[in-house]
Parts: C-alpha cells; sequence; structure tokens
C-alpha cells in the first residue's frame, strides 16, 4: 500500500474541496452550519477502519467515538461525554457499536503478549475469552478463534453500553435510541450485522433513577 506524504495531505484536500465545490457551491457553508447526525459509531482505532468509506457516509451522517478494541467503559469519562452529548443534545437515532476482524486488540487480550497501559485496557476482552474459553477454543484455526471473540465482545460492549446512566435515563422516557452490534470483515469489506437482541437489558431500569425522579417530582410539587 502506498501512503501519502504530509504534504499530500494538503493537496488532497483542496483538490476534494474543489470537486465538493464544483458539485454543490454551498455544501461547506451548509456543513458548517451545524450537525444533526442520525447515528452515533462506537469503534475500533484502527486505521483501516474509516467507516465513512465502508458506507459511503457524507460528514455530518456519524457522530464517532474511537478507541482500541472498542470498549464501552463505565469509567471512560471521554466516552461517557460523547455518549451523552449525542443521546441527550444530538438526539441520535441509532447507536452502531462495530468490531472487526483482524483487530489487534483482540489478538492481544487472546494471546496475552502486552505490556503496560494498553494489557490493562484489553483485560476486559481477556476475561470475556476466559468466560468463553472451551467455545473459543473448539474451533479449529486461530483466524476463526479471533474473529469469534471479536463477536462476543461486540455483544458485551451492547450490554455495558445498557449498563450506563445515561441509556437507562432514555429508556425510562422511552427516548432510547436503536442499538446495533456490528463487526467488519476488513478482508472483504462488508459489515455483518451481529443481530444482538437488547430486550433482556432494556428491562431493567435503574431503582436508584427512579427514586431520583421519584424525589424530583415530590419537590417540584412542594
Amino acid at each position: 500500500m502506498k501512503y501519502n506524504s504530509i504534504d499530500e495531505l494538503f493537496r488532497n484536500n483542496q483538490a476534494w474541496v474543489a470537486e465538493k465545490l464544483a458539485i454543490d457551491p454551498t455544501y461547506f457553508q451548509d456543513l458548517s452550519s451545524g450537525q444533526t447526525p442520525p447515528f452515533l459509531y462506537i469503534g475500533c482505532s484502527d486505521s483501516r477502519l474509516a467507516l465513512t468509506s465502508f458506507t459511503r457516509t457524507e460528514p455530518g451522517e456519524l457522530f464517532v467515538h474511537r478507541n482500541i478494541a472498542n470498549q464501552i467503559s463505565l469509567t471512560d469519562i471521554n466516552f461517557l461525554a460523547v455518549l451523552e452529548y449525542a443521546v441527550l443534545h444530538l438526539q441520535v437515532e441509532h447507536i452502531i457499536v462495530c468490531g472487526h476482524y483482524d483487530c489487534g486488540g483482540i489478538k492481544a487480550a487472546l494471546e496475552g503478549r502486552t505490556i503496560g497501559i494498553l494489557d490493562n485496557w484489553v483485560n476486559p476482552i481477556r476475561e470475556l475469552y476466559l468466560q468463553k474459553q472451551e467455545e473459543i477454543d473448539a474451533l479449529p484455526t486461530r483466524e476463526e478463534r479471533l474473529n469469534r471473540l471479536a463477536e462476543i465482545n461486540v455483544v458485551a460492549q451492547v450490554k455495558n453500553l445498557y449498563q450506563t446512566s445515561i441509556m437507562r435515563q432514555v429508556l425510562y422516557e422511552r427516548k432510547a435510541p436503536m442499538v446495533h452490534g456490528w463487526v467488519l470483515d476488513i478482508s472483504t469489506g462488508l459489515i455483518k450485522d451481529l443481530k444482538v437482541s437488547t430486550v433482556e437489558w432494556q428491562l431493567h431500569i435503574c431503582p436508584l433513577l427512579l427514586e431520583f425522579r421519584l424525589y424530583a417530582m415530590l419537590k417540584n410539587e412542594s
């Protein structure tokens, strides 16, 4: 693969701008007026995963959060801020949790070859492997084992999403976006919908949230 130089990045930008303006002279004026993306995309930081290319979407359609191995951590303030802004302010209609095959984070978790902060980061995936070890180890090839763990990881992250107070709040208010679990196969370019059922997680309303709502109602009445 041929990589661009830093100077070529600027030239590519100028050429792209000229192409867009030739098609629509108000393209950037419209783009700068604000954003109302219908999708929040939570994906991996892998440099090959430009979802706008894989889905042929334009700037302004995807609100994006990416990290190594598409983790949803309940202690990650960066992620929680993105989620809150996307759900409460942008009011996205869909949340896409997207993993991918041939993921370095999945390999690191399964094979235990990392040290330092990265090792800490992928440890939850290693725990997933230990929970599903019998199923994963029964697969005949390394590629199949890695791919299966990537899928299991997406399902787990969707579940984690429903543990956030933000999602519990909008579920209670019946304003929750639809949630999707995807895996992208880099070797084919195709996206696989894992058809993750989220019903069982949607049913559990946080008692603390209900208590907070009741307190707020009583305070307003008084």
